[in-house]
């Protein structure tokens, strides 16, 4: 049998088709996870893999080459759960795109207002991009505009409106959803009002954060992972450090709210959820990315 390589170019994509498959996927057991990098002066390579019973195996590896362009290149194998077997190798640009956003919006659809009628995204990288195309299948009729520190870069977004004035910005949204490199919070709980969703993406390492205390203070907190996000990213271990909030507050995970836990209680909360990623997720991603593989190709 020939195990395919799919790249964007051989499979279309839905987008609520794998915010399902999420939310699937988070009612299985959960993951074992486990990381490994290695370092040739500011060369990386990382490889995350995971394994969910029924699921299946899946090892994404990637360099990270800082003077070369793209600087990213890898992909993922998926093995399959029964046999072991190689099913695909998948171009990991394709897998980590649809992961990063599914993982916002699943959480969104858990802890958002089902009446939300405007996104505001911050920052106008590649993630901001998915984020105009996926969002308003969640929500239609989305009304969306971006704030980003270089004014060009949101101007050239496509599908969004380019807004000035940030803290205007926070209070006429609905969604707030934050995808910047900011070590330094960017979102503030003084502009913060009841009833809207905070969705933080971009922090990944000990020393980045999006939002200050004050926006997580106010917030019924839940992140994608308790496992790949509480211990890991500065956005919780940073305020839980200095004890702006406890473990207490951290009220679950997408795996809790799959099976049922409550999420938002009230028109009037205000909800945070903190996309962190993981190698669970790039598993689920890629078994949607086949499934829709086979099936186009039959």
């Amino acid at each position: 049998m020939t195990i395919p390589y799919i790249t964007a170019e051989d499979v279309s994509l839905d987008w609520r088709a794998m915010v399902a498959a999420l939310k699937a996927g988070h009612q299985n057991a959960r993951p074992q996870i486990g990381d490994q990098f290695l370092h040739r002066g500011e060369d990386v390579l990382l490889s995350r893999a995971a394994w969910i019973s029924g699921l299946g195996v899946a090892v994404k590896s990637v360099t990270v080459f800082p003077k070369e362009t793209p600087s990213v290149q890898g992909a993922m194998l998926l093995f399959d759960d029964a046999t072991g077997a190689v099913e695909a190798v998948i171009d990991s640009a394709l897998v980590t795109r649809w992961k990063t956003v599914a993982d916002s919006l699943l959480g969104a659809q858990f802890l958002a207002r089902t009446d939300a009628r405007r996104l505001l995204i911050i920052g106008a990288g590649a993630v901001a991009e998915g984020l105009v195309a996926g969002y308003p299948a969640l929500f239609p009729g989305l009304d969306i505009e971006v704030w980003n520190r270089t004014a060009a870069r949101a101007e050239a977004l496509q599908g969004a409106r380019a807004v000035a004035g940030l803290p205007e910005a926070v209070a006429r949204a609905d969604i707030i959803s934050v995808a910047t490199m900011a070590k330094t919070p960017v979102l503030h709980g003084e502009w913060l009002h009841p009833g809207q969703h905070v969705d933080l993406i971009g922090a990944f390492t000990a020393d980045m954060r999006e939002a200050d205390d004050a926006a997580l203070q106010q917030s019924r907190i839940f992140v994608d992972s308790v496992a790949t996000t509480v211990e890991h990213i500065g956005e919780l271990m940073i305020p839980l450090a200095s004890g702006a909030i406890t473990h207490a507050d951290i009220l679950g995970d997408l795996y809790d709210l799959a099976q049922g836990a409550t999420g938002r209680t009230s028109p009037e909360d205000i909800t945070l959820f903190k996309n962190g990623g993981g190698a669970h997720l790039d598993l689920m991603v890629g078994r949607e990315i086949v499934k829709a593989y086979r099936a186009q190709s039959a």
